[in-house]
């Protein structure tokens, strides 16, 4: 093989791994938006808010009525808020396996590579010689004792593969209820989205009410300044922080998901490949340690064959000499 097909073989199989991308941060101002809301439900929205509008500005403003209308801004959005916090709060409660380095499945796949690599052949040395005590003398067979641990070892292995098979069931569990999570999830942040649509619309509205009322009832447009309006922009405020919030968490979930379906891919090569490739190396082992070992026989057998055809010849030299 070339120089130059080497090195473009080199090139065509190194690689390199990167970890997934941590879940992006999502300000309160851009979380309007992510969630789309019809054109149709937009303009239902757009009809309360009117009506809600035009019975503010109906009454007068030192009213009581005028004084629950206010109180119906503060409490605007407040179950949906509730609603999604509580979604929020039940993922950071469930057990989340692909985020835990130390979990059942991350600490077997340690295991059996460890135990994978303890038996690797190629890492024993020669394996035909006998085994020496200090590195000198003679003491037992390697190949034997090599294979007596790979034997002892296939229960262990067996155990492993077991509990990472339990383990691979539990993360197709665990990915389910993170599908059923994130629906619920979305669903939430539409109803968010919704009531950030009738807050921005009430804020325009509203301000746009005052600036009318401005030559006509100043105190009425002052009221609806230093009151409604002051209240719309703060639930505004507070409906996108808990939908900056709950973005978040469903881009989270995906990335469990993502972590899940790669430790499921882990597992399914560890199960096979992983261990299938230990079984070949050490298939080859054997044959190679018992090719040596044949070949070694041949080689005696024919030197013996040899000696014997060597000293029949010097006998019958011999008895032709006398």
């Amino acid at each position: 093989m070339s120089t130059e097909t080497k090195t473009a073989t080199l090139d065509a199989t190194e690689f390199s791994l990167t970890p997934p991308d941590p879940v992006p941060q999502v300000a309160p101002e851009q979380a309007a938006g992510l969630v789309p809301v019809s054109t149709e439900e937009k303009s239902k929205l757009d009809t309360k808010v009117d009506a809600f509008v035009n019975e503010l500005v109906s009454v007068d403003a030192n009213s009581p009525a005028f004084g629950e209308k206010v109180d119906q801004i503060t409490r605007m959005g407040q179950e949906q808020i509730r609603a999604a916090a509580a979604m929020s709060n039940r993922f950071l409660d469930r057990p989340v396996r692909a985020m835990d380095a130390d979990g059942a499945v991350g600490k077997d796949l340690a295991e059996l590579r460890r135990t994978v690599e303890d038996l690797d052949p190629g890492r024993k040395g020669k394996l035909s010689g006998p085994r020496k005590l200090l590195g000198i003398i003679p003491f037992g067979n390697k190949l034997k004792n090599y294979f007596d641990s790979y034997t002892s070892a296939q229960g262990h292995i067996s155990s492993i593969l077991q509990r990472l098979d339990s383990g691979k069931k539990e993360l197709h569990l665990d990915n389910a209820a993170i599908d059923t999570e994130r629906q619920k999830l979305w669903a939430a942040m539409g109803e968010l989205e919704q009531m950030i649509h009738i807050a921005k619309t009430l804020d325009a509205r509203l301000e746009a009410k005052a600036l009318e009322l401005d030559s006509s009832d100043p105190a009425k447009a002052k009221a609806l300044r230093e009151s409604a309006l002051f209240y719309v922009r703060q639930r505004t405020q507070d409906l996108l922080t808990q939908m900056a919030v709950s973005v978040q968490g469903y881009l989270a979930l995906d990335l469990v998901k993502k972590n899940n379906v790669e430790l499921v891919k882990g597992v399914d090569r560890a199960s096979t490949t992983t261990v299938g490739a230990l079984r070949t190396a050490v298939t080859v082992a054997q044959a190679m340690t018992n090719q040596r070992l044949v070949l070694g026989q041949i080689t005696a057998l024919n030197k013996t064959t040899s000696d014997i055809i060597d000293s029949t010849s010097t006998l019958l030299r011999e008895q032709t000499a006398q």
